[in-house]
C-alpha cells in the first residue's frame, strides 16, 4: 500500500470519531452520567493520537497527487490549508482532555463544566474536520463538489 492509499483507509477514523465521541458525551450531560465524561476525554486524547499518522500519510498524498494530470492544484491546497487546522485543532482538543483527566485524577470523574467545555471544543473540532474531509473528497469527487452539473460535455444528459 502506498501513502495515498494508507491516507484514503484510515482517514475517516479520526473524522467519524470525533463525531462519536460528541455524542457520547453529549449523552452523558444530557443524563448525567458522570462516568461517562471520563471515557468521552479519554477517547478524544486517544483520537488525537490517531490523527497523527492521518496527517503525515496525508503529506505524502499530496506529492503523488500533484503528480496526476487530472488533479486540481487548488483543491488539494484548500484540503491541505483546511486538514492543517483541524490538525492543530485536534492536537489542542486532546491536550485539553488529557489536561482534564490529569487534574480530576482521584475523582470519580471531571465536573459537568468541564465536560460541558469538553463538548464545546469537541463540536468546533467536528466542523473543522467535517470541513477537511470535504474538500479532500472534492479532489476526486466532482459530484459533491458545488456547481455539480450532471449533464454530459456537449449538452447531452447522460439519459440521452
Amino acid at each position: 500500500m502506498n501513502a495515498p492509499h494508507w491516507h484514503l483507509a484510515i482517514n475517516h477514523l479520526p473524522v467519524v470519531g470525533t463525531l462519536l465521541v460528541v455524542l457520547l458525551l453529549a449523552y452523558a450531560l444530557v443524563r448525567g452520567r458522570g462516568e461517562l465524561y471520563n471515557v468521552s476525554l479519554g477517547a478524544l486524547v486517544l483520537l488525537a493520537l490517531a490523527t497523527v499518522p492521518v496527517f503525515f500519510t496525508g503529506r505524502n498524498a499530496d506529492e503523488a497527487l500533484m503528480e496526476l494530470a487530472d488533479v486540481d492544484d487548488k483543491l488539494v491546497h484548500l484540503h491541505e490549508a483546511a486538514a492543517n487546522i483541524a490538525f492543530i485543532g485536534v492536537g489542542v482538543l486532546g491536550v485539553v482532555a488529557l489536561a482534564m483527566l490529569w487534574f480530576g485524577r482521584g475523582r470519580p470523574h471531571i465536573s459537568r463544566g468541564m465536560a460541558a467545555l469538553a463538548l464545546v471544543l469537541a463540536l468546533a473540532e467536528t466542523a473543522l474536520m467535517g470541513r477537511a474531509a470535504n474538500l479532500g473528497g472534492n479532489i476526486r469527487h466532482p459530484e459533491i463538489r458545488t456547481g455539480f452539473s450532471a449533464e454530459a460535455p456537449h449538452g447531452k444528459s447522460r439519459q440521452e
